[in-house]
């Protein structure tokens, strides 16, 4: 109880600061903090009071498994069974490490939706470069332009002692994603009656420290480049779209383009940002919906509400399996939560409030964010009416062989039309992901779309 007050103390003071306009850094003294009661990244290194939560111990090694040629990584936690079940039945018990979100769906699908929950492992780590660029940040970064840009940032995770909730968003923005990465993956929107067609997607990410051609002296407003290939079905593929995401956002706003194979034409997409439509989604997401959330923040007024425990998608390496098909995946109503994997975590709990004057479908959002990885695993949508609309939840997954938090794949649940999206899933594709191809900057411009749109 005394730390959870200390924490909701410190963002109380945190918010105070933001009304005044104040956007340092941390002192010397806070950042000596990290790696020592906190961890490299910002986590708190002690458990919790029980010791359901283990005090964190370096993450899981390299070592800790094997990748096949396909670059599936084996479950080091196959033993393992789960230690209870939540269901609709029992819910109540548990409703204190429970988000609105979770308890919705309960409500919403009593006879099918479960939450296995397992023994915590804080398997999250990351490399000593990446430590490092997270000390210099918290030295150094800084929030510009009311908060919608950085200064001083260096590669991943800007503040990891965040000081308000900007930050903390912030920090699920910047995460290490290492460094660029190269995915073959699907989406599905299933109907209510769970049946489902796959659009199949391309993607790479890559980050301007590892371009090939980048310059640490002349750094560029670029955070890093966005292209999505979309490869089936027919009518869609070849269609090709393109993002440079700034880090000041009003200097400089998201540029998006997109390049149309049947028109053989590339064209600028402001639309692929806030509330936009997502792609090929069936109008289940937003642009912004995509990675959990993306993009500016600048329509919303972001609250620290401090630390909090809950039970969330964890280490869900089953679920990622080759071993399964996405029939065995993609259910009706939600996907198959005999599958998925649960564990008791300290999130950082935020709401972002739509602005008085701004326009976005989501009224308000709360935010849920893992304190060891700094990514969002639960995130719940309000309407204009103050009702929860959809519910996001991400198969969180920790690839060991290259130090990196991911996603096995992420869901939307919307809660009033009774359908979901599923989007990241790779078991049944020749290949996962790919970490550390290299790229140059000629590669993302609008002249080079066409080229990767070609069918």
């Amino acid at each position: 109880m005394k730390r959870t007050k200390v924490i909701l103390q410190t963002g109380a003071l945190a918010l105070s600061m933001m009304a005044t306009g104040v956007m340092a850094a941390v002192s010397a003294e806070e950042a000596a903090k990290l790696g020592n009661s906190l961890t490299p990244l910002g986590g708190e290194m002690a458990g919790n009071a029980d010791g359901s939560i283990p005090a964190w111990t370096g993450g899981l090694k390299p070592s800790a498994g094997k990748v096949d040629e396909r670059g599936f990584l084996e479950n080091p936690y196959a033993g393992e069974q789960p230690l209870f079940t939540i269901t609709a039945q029992n819910m109540d018990q548990y409703k204190d490490k429970l988000t609105p979100g979770q308890q919705a769906l309960f409500k919403r699908y009593p006879t099918t939706y479960k939450i296995p929950v397992y023994k915590t492992h804080r398997s999250a780590a990351s490399t000593q470069e990446v430590y490092e660029a997270a000390r210099h940040n918290a030295l150094n970064t800084k929030l510009v332009e009311g908060g919608n840009g950085l200064e001083d940032f260096k590669m991943a995770h800007a503040f990891p002692i965040p000081q308000n909730g900007m930050e903390v968003a912030w920090n699920h923005l910047t995460r290490y994603r290492g460094g660029s990465v190269r995915r073959q993956i699907v989406q599905a929107t299933p109907q209510v009656n769970g049946s489902f067609n796959l659009v199949y997607f391309q993607d790479e990410f890559t980050y301007r420290e590892n371009l090939k051609d980048y310059n640490p002296d002349k750094p560029s407003n670029v955070l890093f480049y966005f292209k999505q290939r979309v490869t089936a079905p027919s009518r869609l593929a070849g269609n090709v779209l393109l993002v440079h995401e700034t880090l000041n956002q009003v200097k400089e706003p998201r540029l998006a383009w997109l390049y149309n194979a049947g028109q053989r034409r590339v064209r600028r997409a402001p639309q692929v940002s806030y509330d936009g439509p997502g792609t090929a989604a069936d109008g289940l997401r937003t642009a912004d919906n995509l990675d959990m959330f993306n993009g500016a923040l600048d329509r919303y007024d972001w609250k620290l509400n401090g630390k909090k425990e809950i039970y969330i998608p964890y280490n869900n390496y089953a679920v990622d399996s080759p071993k399964h098909k996405y029939d065995d995946i993609l259910k009706a109503g939600h996907v198959n939560q005999d599958l998925t994997r649960y564990e008791l975590h300290r999130v950082w709990h935020v709401t972002a409030t739509l602005k008085n004057g701004e326009r976005h479908i989501y009224a308000k959002r709360d935010f849920f964010i893992d304190e060891d990885s700094w990514q969002a695993v639960e995130i719940d949508h309000y309407d204009g009416r103050g009702n929860l609309w959809r519910v996001a939840e991400a198969m969180t997954e920790y690839f060991y062989h290259v130090g990196v938090t991911g996603y096995a794949f992420e869901t939307l649940y919307d809660l009033q039309s009774g359908r979901y999206l599923a989007l990241g899933m790779k078991n049944e594709e020749k290949k996962g992901v790919d970490y550390g191809f290299i790229a140059s900057e000629n590669e993302y411009t609008p002249t080079a779309l066409r080229q990767a749109g070609v069918r």
